[in-house]
């Protein structure tokens, strides 16, 4: 089995790539693609940059020319759920959007003649819920825009249209939408790297990366392995 590993930032990437063996570089258009393996299974790994259009983007370049079985994104999000923690990890159940609006037709994210929510693959939970870590692993909504979310209003905002939704990122129900449509099951990851809204906000982020970065990879590495 081949799993596709879609992240957004040049740092998601480094940490991701640390983990793969073999490695060997390609290009496809404008994007660089990293073929490896973890305990001799096929990994294809990919950055595709910030935001919707660019995760969509790449997201149908890695099936076009890797067909990868089953693809995972994963990377940071912001938490906006009181239940969670700087380092929690969120598995998507659900994605959907918090900033499109089609009309009286159809619900808020929700895009004409496709679901109101996109569904992470019910396996794929399963087992990164079963995984042996010292971090909290939650499980629901995560909503997806165009905006990165630093004040609380906004937070708020988003909370009110979702209120179970438990993390905003700016990629994942893009690339959720296209494995949608090219029927490729899909599961986000995200591990909380800051609570917009507070008034430390940024130190989280930018102390997350001090922090973090060895604990987050491995806590990747043992959700990667039980799937392949």
């Amino acid at each position: 089995m081949k799993t596709g590993i879609i992240v957004a930032m040049q740092s998601e990437f480094d940490l991701v790539k640390s983990i793969l063996q073999n490695k060997v570089q390609k290009q496809h258009n404008h994007i660089t693609f990293i073929e490896g393996v973890i305990e001799n299974s096929p990994v294809v790994l990919m950055k595709s940059g910030i935001g919707k259009v660019n995760a969509a983007c790449a997201c149908v370049e890695m099936i076009n020319n890797f067909a990868p079985d089953i693809i995972i994104n994963t990377g940071l999000a912001g938490g906006i759920d009181k239940s969670l923690s700087v380092m929690d990890i969120v598995l998507a159940s659900k994605t959907t959007y918090h900033d499109v609006w089609c009309g009286e037709e159809c619900q808020i994210g929700q895009i004409p003649d496709l679901p109101a929510e996109f569904s992470g693959n019910d396996k794929l939970i399963k087992v990164a819920q079963n995984i042996e870590t010292d971090l909290k692993i939650h499980t629901g909504l995560i909503v997806g825009g165009d905006v990165f979310v630093t004040d609380i209003n906004t937070l708020n905002n988003i909370k009110a249209k979702f209120p179970s939704a438990l993390a905003v990122d700016m990629e994942s129900t893009a690339i959720s939408q296209v494995c949608y449509l090219y029927n490729v099951p899909f599961l986000a990851i995200r591990i909380i790297s800051d609570t917009p809204g507070i008034e430390n906000h940024y130190e989280q982020y930018f102390d997350f990366w001090n922090k973090a970065p060895e604990k987050s990879v491995e806590t990747i590495k043992k959700i990667l392995l039980s799937y392949v």
